[in-house]
């Protein structure tokens, strides 16, 4: 599964629900961005603010940190972008 989440993450640059699905999922847990941003071990939340407004995509790396902080497989994030939106 991880070199579908690669392939995925490399074809996001044009068009991305990255921001509002990490956004949603963090929301599911009750964590606030600064809880997510000190699971993930980033120095400040600002990087992940940036992620979830959609100005930065997210390394390989990142992706997989993500979902071990959310306690979530990283193929569920990308399920999450690839659902139809409503």
């Amino acid at each position: 599964m991880r070199s579908n989440a690669i392939n995925y993450v490399r074809r996001m640059k044009k068009h991305s629900e990255f921001g509002p699905v990490l956004r949603r999922l963090r929301f599911a847990r009750g964590l606030s961005q600064e809880a997510l941003a000190e699971r993930v071990g980033m120095a400040s939340h600002a990087h992940l603010c940036r992620l979830e407004s959609g100005r930065k995509q997210p390394t390989v790396e990142m992706l997989f940190r993500l979902a071990d902080a959310l306690e979530i497989p990283a193929s569920a994030i990308v399920a999450e972008m690839e659902k139809p939106r409503a």
